[in-house]
């Protein structure tokens, strides 16, 4: 049988949040089976608990953030979708995340540092079967028309994989690759994938700073780019960093589903607004997807049977 995933041991990391700039503290515990995941507001006077369902995203601006119930005035925490991505990644079906303020901490701006802290306190086999959602039917949001076109699909496929093509019309992202395919049989999403950073535009960041976002972002958290290149000296992660890290984002945003996909996921200028949508649309539809489980793991999706090894 295809089992659940949690953590053997605890593990914490200490950051600031990418909008908000406040320094935080995150504590990643095992779960019990069939808890799946679930945030825990413990700075506030009496702990919020806010478990990760598509019912409890509240809003997608600039980041998928989460509230209990998905209420905009109850205590939330944005900014999960790159622990999303690696959670996703290493196929942990069940996590309590303990966090001290509203933003869970950007790291490094990619999932690689969570990657490392999720393999670091280890990866436990639970006994109980881990359920996917399997699309049946191709569901799909289109927005736009023209040059303001976007959209993304989400169509049946006996495994996860995603298709993500990027369209900026900026001279330093129009030079790296725009288009990627990144198939979870792989097995190498920490190697392919995890690594790719947010990115952000100098002429976007005193708008952004006026609003009270991007506090707490610097070239130690995301890939800045002027008008015409990259400005970190080290350059870029990968050739095609800027549309992996939409990928690793698009992992994150639809795994508020709470139990990982069997489906093929392509997308043309999406963001975090237009994955929930298509989610809550696939969700919607009740003869669209089934919960499956697998009771011989040979039966399986290649690469979704595989433990992550431990670094």
């Amino acid at each position: 049988m295809l089992l659940q995933r949690t953590l053997k041991s605890l593990t914490r990391a200490v950051g600031v949040g990418l909008h908000s700039g406040q320094k935080v503290e995150l504590v990643l515990r095992p779960a019990a089976p069939d808890t799946g995941l679930v945030f825990h507001r413990i700075d506030l006077p009496t702990p919020v608990d806010i478990p990760v369902t598509p019912q409890s995203v509240c809003d997608t601006r600039m980041a998928t953030t989460i509230s209990p119930g998905g209420d905009p005035g109850a205590p939330k925490v944005q900014t999960i979708e790159h622990l999303l991505s690696a959670v996703a990644g290493l196929g942990i079906d069940n996590l309590h995340i303990d966090i001290t303020a509203d933003e869970v901490p950007i790291l490094d701006g990619s999932s690689a540092s969570f990657v490392f802290l999720l393999q670091s306190a280890g990866i436990a086999l639970q006994q109980a079967p881990k359920r996917f959602i399997r699309v049946r039917k191709p569901v799909e949001i289109r927005e736009g028309e023209g040059r303001t076109l976007k959209w993304a699909r989400l169509a049946p496929y006996h495994g996860y994989r995603l298709g993500f093509e990027i369209e900026f019309g900026h001279p330093a992202v129009d030079a790296t690759g725009q288009r990627v395919v990144f198939d979870f049989a792989s097995g190498r999403y920490k190697q392919d994938i995890a690594r790719a950073r947010t990115f952000g535009f100098t002429k976007d960041v005193e708008m952004m700073r006026s609003r009270g976002l991007s506090l707490g972002g610097s070239m130690d958290n995301a890939i800045v780019v002027d008008d015409y290149r990259v400005l970190n000296a080290e350059g870029l992660r990968y050739d095609d960093e800027f549309v992996k890290h939409k990928i690793l984002d698009a992992i994150g945003d639809l795994h508020v589903c709470g139990r990982p996909l069997l489906a093929d996921y392509t997308a043309y200028k999406s963001g975090h607004a237009l994955n929930n949508r298509l989610l809550r649309a696939l969700l919607a539809d009740e003869s669209a997807w089934e919960i499956v489980t697998f009771q011989d793991e040979r039966l399986a999706p290649r690469g979704l049977a595989d433990l992550a090894p431990a670094w």
